[in-house]
């Protein structure tokens, strides 16, 4: 038997889609397999077995966990985004409160331990031995015994696509080992491909780790049960296996990509182009037919497609034949999204927000960075998109390489001057991905201390550094009154996940 595990933490909104692929392909040969999503099951019972709170604060929010739980999944949280962030924020209170003791933060969606690093792999280990300290060893301490005792288990894979997981996913695994020391552990997810990337073996994890499957697990998996299977094929994921009932969002969200990888695969500094990562796109009728099928059977909400940017011949597709639920993804600024028929028609077609990124508003810095995108083409696009009735989710990306005074200000000037067309923004400073082939000519320092460290710093050529842009962030970008309106929608620690949920009609204040 095989178990398959996903650890805490990551954003609680919707099952992981790795693992429900990962399901799928199991089902579809017939393996015996369980599922523990232990993300939200862990979620739960920290928020369920915090000890009594003290202060006033945490009181009121142990209170209201029930209803606050409830707004959520029944919409009356989505109202507006104040009542939203005063729900969110007692919910995450509890959590909070949980690793006070242990001098550990958590929230509902980052896992930081102040004695031990993600980064460090003798930290990953020392978390495995002292499984004890763990937050959620009573968690899993009595999920994974109940289970042991009534399946046999052979196998346990973990999937470990963030750094906020990693230090709970070995905590688990220290575990099974001490209780269960012929358990084979495998792990994999994005984050153990990066390690790969990076020249991490199997030799670092001696005695926890029994296999390390980077990429797509599907065919490296089934080849452990005698199947061949080929690593192009994209299974159809399955979801019967998780606990759909406590996600944290409004209804059932349902995960889907019909991609991997991206079809741009061009940007300078992409730590997709950078791992090597292939591009694997399903057949866009196959994949609108296979979805609406999955749409009978889970009847969802919302539809999250994942894709890393969802090519145009899928949109295409889906603007032909209109899905039946609302539906959010990635996107880029290609010739189509300056037009208003078509736009109208993704509209119909359920389309409640799009994702977009934008970087820098300066054309020079986009060209250096082979983005593919013209802003002048998104400026027509944002007013279209916007006319059509779809919500935008813009992403900002400060202190590249190529960041200039000038091209700071253009970014600025952008987001003001169109700020009535942008319903949500994500700024993020920039990060050097280690071994890029795009850093020569660079001064590099560490970023990270630590063997695993997935980024570098470096010296920057402007002047731009990470304490300049932050400063340049906190003291000017955010403190512009049509940009602090923006930054105030965002949902707290959901983010991009629940913003599509204050775009539907159904959750709208009349």
């Amino acid at each position: 038997m095989l178990l398959l595990i996903y650890p805490p933490i990551s954003i609680p909104s919707e099952p992981p889609l790795g693992l429900a692929r990962l399901s799928g392909a199991l089902t579809e040969h017939n393996i015996p397999h369980e599922i523990i999503d232990a993300n939200i099951e862990g979620i739960h019972w920290l928020l369920k077995n915090t000890d009594k709170p003290v202060d006033t604060w945490s009181k009121r929010s142990m209170k209201h966990l029930g209803t606050n739980i409830s707004a959520i999944k029944h919409g009356q949280a989505f109202e507006n985004i104040w009542k939203y962030k005063k729900i969110v924020l007692e919910i995450n209170r509890l959590l909070e409160m949980a690793g006070i003791e242990k001098e550990i933060k958590i929230t509902l969606s980052d896992y930081v331990d102040r004695a031990l690093s993600p980064v460090k792999s003798t930290d990953l280990i020392t978390s495995a031995k002292t499984f004890k300290n763990n937050v959620f060893f009573d968690y899993f301490f009595r999920r994974f015994e109940a289970i042991l005792k009534t399946d046999p288990i052979t196998i346990a894979g973990f999937s470990i696509n963030y750094l906020s997981q990693a230090l709970c996913a070995f905590a688990m695994i220290g575990f099974l080992k001490y209780i269960r020391p012929d358990i084979n552990v495998i792990i994999g997810g994005s984050l153990v491909n990066s390690w790969v990337k990076r020249g991490v073996t199997i030799d670092l994890f001696q005695g926890l780790v029994d296999k390390i499957i980077p990429g797509p697990g599907e065919k490296p998996l089934l080849s452990m049960f005698g199947i061949d299977s080929p690593i192009e094929k994209l299974y159809t994921p399955d979801y019967e296996k998780f606990k759909k009932e406590l996600y944290l969002s409004y209804g059932f969200v349902l995960p889907y990509n019909t991609s991997t990888g991206c079809y741009w695969n061009r940007c300078t500094f992409c730590p997709e182009r950078a791992e090597g990562n292939k591009y694997i796109q399903v057949e866009p009728e196959y994949a609108l037919r296979e979805l609406k099928e999955m749409v009978k059977i889970y009847n969802p909400s919302l539809i999250h497609l994942t894709d890393n940017a969802i090519h145009p011949r899928v949109l295409i597709k889906i603007a032909e034949k209109p899905l039946s639920v609302p539906w959010y993804g990635f996107v880029r600024w290609d010739t189509r999204m300056e037009q208003i028929e078509y736009l109208q028609a993704l509209k119909q077609s359920g389309c409640v927000l799009l994702k977009m990124g934008i970087e820098s508003a300066d054309q020079r810095v986009l060209n250096k960075m082979k983005k593919g995108i013209d802003m002048e083409r998104v400026k027509r696009a944002l007013i279209n998109i916007k006319t059509a009735g779809i919500g935008t989710y813009v992403y900002l990306l400060f202190g590249t390489p190529y960041e200039t005074d000038e091209s700071v200000e253009k970014t600025m000037d952008f987001i003001l001057e169109y700020h009535d067309l942008i319903d949500f923004i994500n700024i993020a400073i920039f990060n050097m991905p280690v071994n890029t082939p795009n850093a020569e000519g660079l001064i590099l320092k560490p970023f990270y201390q630590g063997d695993l460290s997935l980024y570098t710093d470096f010296i920057h050529p402007e002047g731009w550094s990470r304490s300049r842009v932050r400063k340049f962030l906190d003291k000017e970008f955010k403190k512009k009154h049509l940009i602090k309106n923006i930054i105030n929608r965002q949902p707290p620690f959901f983010t991009s996940n629940h913003a599509p949920f204050f775009m539907m009609e159904q959750l709208k204040v009349s």
